[in-house]
């Protein structure tokens, strides 16, 4: 198993008790029926076309007592009254079901939406303390985020993370996880851009023998790891476009098939993604569907850059040399709290790395990032279409950064397929197209 799939167990007591968000009813279609209901936990309500229902959607195609909704840690317990025209959930009638935030149903012919209240995230208050779990939260920034990570410790709901390259994303969904009702399952991370293509389906779901060629032995996927626990998806826009109906499929009704197979399971994982892009320009670019990003986005959180951040700097640093095993001298810290760090955490690490290695931080370290963006910008050519210069240069990425990791294991496949993540088969592949290696 590469890195691109790590299951955690996290041995923590239960987190302490949170109330769990809100959430809200409203109709889609036809607009203006009746304005959106608030869904409290353990506070069920019922829906129909009576005065004395909870919430009244005076239509005719509804029931009198149509349809009771209640709100729980996993999402809304729906339970039709025995309506004459139904209750629908992507176009299946359900006498029973338990739906995901994020989800529509349909009453007749009455379209309605369930969601979180984003009345109660957007008053969450900030976190008081300097860390939760292992993020660093000493900024007004970094606290405002932990405060929304301590409003989701009693739900379920899917969350997507998003933030520039190497602010922490993972150490959020680790956060996440670690203080949720899931804490005592696994923690399985799927780095969707660090597969081939060809292979994603099979590690999302798993396959069966024989499924495709190389495929010698059946293995589960992430989701089946997951079970009981918590998925994170990272780098979810790089997931194909062919694939996504199929990760839908699983989000909305739990069912996982293993590539090759008919037979059809369910599973419970609790789902978190993250991404560097905005999955809205993805959505409107055709790269991502609308209603996936929909199923993902009930909760977003965006984890600011380093350099919105300042106050984190220091001790971000300091947590890095405990970890070299060294001390950083106050002009070491001093220097390092002054720089631009647009590689943000990731960067100042190696840095810190760098110190406890040579004894000295490089001058390069802290001025690297401005150098790229520099070069970055002299390569563009804003006359070449985006998709173009895009793949140019992930193929000039990955052929200088695969040749950087051979030179270091000297060779080595399997060595450099532990250090960069990626499949060894996948290494050798690059390795020969890109002639980073002797044939013989």
């Amino acid at each position: 198993m590469t890195r691109s799939r790590d299951e955690v167990t996290t041995p923590l007591a239960p987190p302490p008790p949170a109330r769990a968000l809100d959430a809200r009813a409203r109709v889609i279609e036809p607009a203006g029926l009746a304005r959106p209901l608030t869904l409290r936990p353990a506070q069920p309500v019922i829906v129909g076309s009576d005065a004395t229902a909870d919430w009244v959607l005076a239509d005719k195609t509804v029931s009198r007592r149509h349809v009771e909704l209640e709100l729980g840690p996993e999402g809304v317990r729906v339970r039709d009254l025995g309506s004459r025209n139904g209750t629908h959930v992507a176009e299946h009638r359900v006498e029973q079901a338990r739906l995901a935030l994020g989800v529509t149903l349909r009453l007749g012919r009455v379209v309605v939406a369930l969601d979180v209240d984003p009345a109660t995230v957007a008053a969450s208050p900030s976190h008081d303390a300097d860390t939760y779990e292992r993020l660093t939260c000493r900024s007004p920034a970094m606290k405002r985020v932990a405060g929304v990570l301590a409003r989701l410790e009693a739900s379920l709901v899917t969350v997507l993370i998003e933030g520039p390259s190497g602010v922490g994303k993972e150490l959020v969904a680790e956060a996440i996880h670690a203080r949720s009702p899931r804490a005592a399952g696994k923690l399985v991370s799927l780095n969707c851009g660090a597969l081939p293509r060809e292979l994603v389906a099979s590690e999302l779901f798993g396959h069966v023998r024989g499924a495709f060629t190389g495929a010698g032995e059946a293995r589960r996927g992430a989701f089946e790891a997951a079970d009981g626990g918590t998925l994170f998806l990272d780098e979810i826009a790089e997931l194909p476009l062919e694939v996504q109906p199929v990760l839908l499929r699983a989000l909305a009704t739990g069912e996982v098939r293993r590539v090759g197979s008919d037979a059809v399971t369910k599973r419970h994982a609790r789902v978190l993604a993250a991404t560097n892009r905005d999955l809205v320009e993805e959505v409107r670019a055709g790269r991502f569907r609308e209603d996936l990003y929909y199923r993902l986005a009930v909760i977003r959180v965006t984890v600011p850059p380093l350099s919105e951040r300042p106050e984190d700097v220091a001790p971000l640093a300091r947590a890095f040399a405990a970890e070299a095993g060294v001390e950083l001298p106050p002009s070491v810290s001093s220097a390092l709290e002054a720089a631009r760090w647009p590689g943000n955490a990731r960067e100042l690490r190696n840095a810190v790395q760098a110190y406890a290695v040579l004894g000295h931080v490089p001058e390069s370290a802290c001025a690297r990032g401005d150098t790229l963006q520099a070069a970055l910008r002299a390569w563009l050519d804003p006359r070449r279409p985006y998709a173009e210069q895009k793949e140019a240069l992930l193929e000039l990425f990955a052929r200088d950064y695969l040749a950087a990791v051979l030179a270091q294991t000297r060779g080595n496949v399997s060595a450099a397929a532990k250090v960069s993540g990626l499949d060894r088969g996948w290494v050798a592949k690059l390795a020969d197209k890109h002639k980073l290696r002797d044939p013989g």
